[in-house]
């Protein structure tokens, strides 16, 4: 996997969701010269071009400040949204509850996208619950499809990895066993 030493973002500025590089100074928008050929950043994942954005936006002024625009979620419509859960030890530990072994593989579950928000938004907790449990979550965006792909070859289908916050309403949560 070849290292991108940038963050990309889709953003929402002057009426108009956008995308672009986020830089020290703040961000470069990359919507209106791309914006013929990706919609947005997941057009451009899609076509491999994302270190393609990069070198655009290098050695370019900020067109925005961080501040002024809104965050949004990096890939807006994405195929599938595919959540591994329990997946460290500690965290499996908080679910043994003496009469069952740790289990060998951690769950899966899927998220959609309208349950995440962008950088700085706030998360929405169901006034229904009163048991937000919120996470912080390591996002790996897959850019090249596949099945059955042989260990070796599995980050060359890794676009970009991403931070998430991840918030679950523990008491709506039924626990296997």
């Amino acid at each position: 996997m070849k290292s991108l030493p940038a963050r990309l973002a889709a953003f929402h500025a002057d009426g108009k969701d956008r995308y672009g590089v986020v830089t020290e100074d703040g961000i470069v928008d990359l919507t209106d010269q791309y914006g013929a050929r990706f919609k947005g950043l997941k057009e451009a994942v899609e076509a491999g071009a994302l270190s393609e954005l990069l070198a655009a936006a290098k050695g370019r002024s900020a067109d925005y400040f961080e501040s002024d625009v809104r965050f949004l979620i990096p890939i807006a419509d994405p195929e599938k949204l595919i959540c591994i859960g329990v997946n460290f030890p500690d965290r499996n530990a908080e679910y043994k509850d003496g009469t069952t072994d740790a289990k060998s593989y951690p769950s899966m579950f899927i998220r959609f996208p309208r349950s995440f928000v962008g950088h700085g938004e706030n998360l929405v907790r169901p006034p229904e619950s009163a048991q937000l449990d919120y996470e912080g979550e390591v996002t790996i965006v897959i850019g090249k499809g596949g099945r059955r792909i042989a260990r070796e070859n599995a980050y060359d289908h890794i676009a970009g990895i991403t931070l998430c916050n991840e918030g679950t309403i523990r008491d709506w949560v039924r626990h296997a066993k």
